[in-house]
């Protein structure tokens, strides 16, 4: 009988953890705390109506090919993708929108036409950031991050000049465009990283490359389609999953955790590896002679941001909306400063809006639209109904006045979710919505670790440690986490049989 392993949290990176698990030849039990599956990509249903409530971007569908693969799948064995043309739009004031399309090709010529020169400076800068999307998703995020020597690679100590890790991402956009409108739309992707452009390494431009050479793609029937395809490989290799058990406490034989105990029975494990939340397990769960970082450290982390969403059913179809519609008619720096550096409630926000009827009929009946909207909040802030009404009717003010169109009256059901929600859905942190930030002095072995150092068995995976937040490094992270606890594992009976 091979050896067992239990996975707290049935995310991107618990299932994927999960399944990489099984795979290797551990008998694996999944402890979800919630009714569904799926973390902060689950999805529920409203009268015809389908929404996802959280990821609405799927990039880097290489990422989710290579995963599928080391199943012997494919992507297209679950679902199927569309790749969107638009790939999105951004408001920049009343009907003042820019639209980009499909294909680096395309989006060069659309540059050129609003910055002359900046066609020839967009295309270098693709090739300069495919480099770094080489390095930065095919080599370091595969990396534990567990010792500084996973980093004596050539590659990566020739190319630190050429990967622009000591250079801001607001610097080096600057230094190849003047227009303040390319500047935003080439900023725009680090928006959710953790921090301002100016204290973003420029490395993360490989999030443009993603962007415009990768592609922004739709799985036919929504995100959720992601989650159930990850969920048929889990019990294809046998992982059970079992839903509604929310880890309470742990048993410990010396430094070993050798059981859990939800609120509903007790599970035993030669393995444990969390995949919810990082603080909530390891300050809440583990008694304190095993916990391996501080109140003060944990209190010191720079998150990424939380959000104020909104799940909307509109009786009429919506003009002026695309699938993905960004909403940059306000300071970009503004806002940023008040996520990251004065947190507050905004003054003037920028928010996104997703339309997943505009690609998919079957999202909302016939004639009717679902929108999503979301507004990137600090982490932390005290959240109640009159705030969340307040940024509402500020959003749709906005919202309305730019597409020319009243959206207000024909809403017919309206849920909000926000900090209070995520904290009490997933333990989630200051109830941040992405996890921490991906600063430099948070990047690699500087990420709260993998591996505990205090527990012998106990294993950490998702947005709080190796690779961070997102839906890609999600499920990259329960790919390197499982790989950490096969080697340690050999390592260990190696030493026994020797022993």
């Amino acid at each position: 009988m091979g050896q067992t392993a239990i996975v707290v949290g049935a995310g991107f990176a618990g299932l994927s953890a999960a399944s990489s698990l099984a795979q290797k030849g551990f008998q694996v039990k999944i402890l979800e705390k919630n009714e569904q599956a799926g973390g902060r990509a689950r999805a529920f249903k409203h009268e015809g109506f389908h929404f996802d409530m959280g990821p609405s971007w799927y990039w880097m569908p290489d990422v989710f090919e290579a995963y599928f693969q080391t199943f012997g799948k494919k992507v297209s064995d679950y679902y199927t993708l569309d790749r969107l043309d638009p790939s999105y739009r951004v408001y920049f004031g009343s009907k003042d929108f820019v639209d980009l399309p499909a294909g680096t090709e395309a989006v060069i010529q659309l540059f050129e036409k609003i910055e002359k020169g900046s066609g020839a400076k967009l295309k270098k800068f693709i090739q300069d950031s495919a480099y770094k999307y080489e390095v930065g998703i095919n080599d370091l995020v595969y990396k534990p991050g567990r010792s500084l020597l996973e980093f004596a690679d050539w590659r990566i100590a020739r190319g630190l000049i050429q990967l622009d890790l000591l250079k801001s991402m607001r610097r080096y956009v600057q230094a190849h465009f003047k227009n303040p409108r390319l500047q935003q739309i080439m900023e725009f992707p680090i928006l959710f990283l953790g921090a301002t452009p100016q204290n973003t390494p420029a490395l993360y431009s490989l999030m443009n490359y993603a962007d415009i050479d990768g592609g922004t793609w739709f799985p036919r029937g929504g995100m959720y389609e992601i989650v159930k395809a990850m969920l048929a490989v889990a019990e294809e290799q046998g992982v059970e999953i079992l839903t509604d058990q929310e880890v309470i406490s742990a048993k410990f034989d010396g430094d070993r955790i050798i059981g859990l105990q939800t609120n509903q029975a007790y599970f035993e494990a030669d393995v444990i590896l969390n995949a919810a939340d990082y603080h909530h397990f390891e300050q809440r769960i583990l008694p304190e002679e095993f916990r391996q970082y501080s109140p003060k450290y944990w209190d010191s982390r720079a998150m990424a941001p939380s959000s104020l969403l909104f799940y909307l059913a509109v009786d009429k179809k919506v003009p002026g909306l695309l699938h993905h519609t960004l909403f940059f008619d306000e300071d970009f720096d503004q806002h940023a400063r008040e996520i990251y550096e004065t947190p507050q409630w905004p003054s003037k926000p920028l928010f996104y809006v997703s339309a997943t009827s505009k690609t998919d009929p079957a999202a909302a009946p016939e004639g009717q639209e679902n929108l999503f909207l979301l507004m990137p909040l600090a982490p932390g802030l005290q959240d109640d109904p009159e705030q969340r009404e307040k940024y509402y009717h500020l959003m749709m003010d906005r919202l309305e006045a730019h597409i020319g169109a009243e959206i207000r009256p024909h809403v017919h059901f309206k849920r909000s979710y926000a900090m209070q929600d995520f904290k009490n859905d997933y333990h989630a942190f200051k109830g941040n919505a992405y996890g921490l930030a991906n600063t430099l002095s948070q990047t690699a072995i500087l990420k709260p670790s993998l591996k505990s150092k205090k527990v012998a068995n106990l294993y950490y995976a998702g947005q709080l440690t190796t690779p961070g937040p997102g839906v890609p490094p999600s499920l990259i992270s329960g790919l390197v986490a499982a790989a950490e606890i096969e080697k340690d594992t050999l390592k260990s009976r190696r030493h026994e049989s020797i022993v």
